[in-house]
């Protein structure tokens, strides 16, 4: 057994930048690379590309991420983990084949499936949101089951260099690594839940070295330009150090880390992944050196009994348009704009909001009576059924530029065909993960 690992997060989304994966592969002597890429409407639109091109489906900046990435792990000795797969992770392993041989090189890839269970809904599951059937939401495109580290611990065990899956729990991807390393068991909840922290607590890169907590006046954060990415070392009873690469922007310490561990957790008595129900109310953070900070504590019971599961469906096509007013009575102006756009389409389109940004699209009107700014952009939105009333919401918008109010400029009109995400529940019987291995 090692006597520590250290794992480094190298995306947090799948928009995220790339130069600090190069950063942590090639100067922060990691053990192993998580990418972390996916999140629920990321894969409904993957699943969208994929009913396209059948060759499709996996991340769209899988190419352009890893080219320059595969030299430095292999060099480096880092093995990846990634849920950039999405919803083919096969045509993404194929895919990174294909960038090895280009370059010459030598590795494995393990691409873990699984995770798609459309074939196993009926339509009459519940949504966790509405506890509607989900079959009443819209015609029905995907099905993604939140996997564990059960799906990734194979693939790991075949000496893969790369293992990449589709939809994963996040925090699952840093576990499984842990679990392989020290021969944690899979019923050992105590040490998992403390794994889960961890990986929580990474899973979203530059948010824990100070980007979402950064506030210039109250939350000081240093060298934002070059914000650097965290690494943990990883100790068998569970421990762990969280630090970043010496030089790069950014900061670690105990008050961006208690933001992230409370992020986007409802219960931090119980926090639910495919592998334990994670206890953070025990959590201790120490700042043990500059930039480095000491993670304690956690527990976790047994995992449930059923994998949430990510159901993607048509909702309809939204409609946008916007257009900016400045100068004196740039309210009153935009106010009228507004009001000439609900008149002409308020019959047409059911669901229209009408914004003001700079004064009341972020907050409600009544926060930002007493406001007076210079310039205000109306912005126009709505929910439809077709694209032909979708388009008419940006047309009608564009059109204000010679039908009044004065002085309208930059306007702007796009549609977009919308994918909506519901939860439901499928019970694990009825969930086969595998992996396929490739090699060049």
């Amino acid at each position: 057994m090692k006597e520590k690992i250290r794992i480094g997060c190298g995306a947090g989304f799948s928009g995220d930048r790339i130069e600090p994966a190069l950063i942590l592969t090639e100067k922060g002597n990691l053990d192993y690379l998580v990418l972390e890429c996916l999140a629920e409407r990321t894969i409904a639109l993957a699943q969208k590309r994929k009913l396209q091109n059948p060759e499709l489906g996996y991340d769209v900046l899988l190419e352009k991420r890893l080219k320059d990435l595969l030299p430095l792990l292999l060099r480096h000795n880092t093995r990846l983990i990634t849920n950039m797969g999405a919803a083919n992770p096969i045509s993404g392993a194929k895919k990174i084949i294909e960038l090895a041989k280009a370059q010459t090189l030598s590795l494995k890839v393990a691409a873990v499936i699984g995770d798609d269970v459309f074939e196993f809904l009926s339509g009459e599951e519940h949504s966790l949101e509405n506890k509607q059937p989900i079959r009443s939401q819209g015609k029905l495109v995907s099905a993604n089951a939140y996997l564990g580290v059960e799906a990734i611990l194979p693939a790991l065990a075949s000496d893969a260099d790369i293992i990449i899956t589709g939809r994963v729990a996040d925090p699952s991807l840093f576990l499984a690594p842990m679990i392989h390393e020290f021969g944690w068991k899979l019923d050992q909840f105590d040490l998992l839940g403390k794994g889960t922290v961890l990986g929580h607590l990474l899973e979203c890169a530059g948010q824990l070295t100070g980007g979402y907590f950064a506030d210039p006046i109250s939350k000081p954060v240093p060298d934002l330009d070059q914000l650097g990415y965290p690494f943990v070392d990883v100790f068998p009873d569970g421990r762990g150090i969280i630090s970043k690469v010496k030089g790069t922007g950014g900061m670690i310490s105990e008050r961006i880390a208690k933001e992230q561990l409370l992020y986007e957790v409802l219960d931090p008595y119980h926090y639910f992944t495919p592998d334990v129900v994670a206890d953070f109310s025990t959590v201790q953070f120490e700042e043990i050196a500059f930039d480095q900070l000491q993670v304690t504590g956690g527990s976790g019971i047994e995992k449930p009994e059923k994998y949430k599961v990510s159901v993607g469906y048509e909702a309809g096509f939204k409609g946008e348009g916007e257009i900016s007013y400045a100068g004196a009575h740039a309210i009153e102006r935009v106010r009228l704009a507004g009001e000439i756009i609900e008149k002409r389409i308020k019959r047409l389109v059911a669901n229209l909001r009408i914004d003001f940004i700079g004064l009341n699209s972020l907050h409600p009107a009544e926060l930002s009576k007493n406001s007076n700014p210079y310039e205000v952009r109306l912005r126009v939105v709505g929910m439809c059924e077709n694209m032909e009333q979708a388009q008419l919401i940006g047309e009608e918008v564009e059109a204000l530029y010679t039908n009044g109010p004065a002085g309208g400029g930059g306007a702007r009109k796009m549609v977009t065909q919308v994918v909506g995400v519901v939860s439901t529940l499928l019970d694990r019987n009825q969930v086969k993960p595998s992996f396929h291995l490739f090699s060049v």
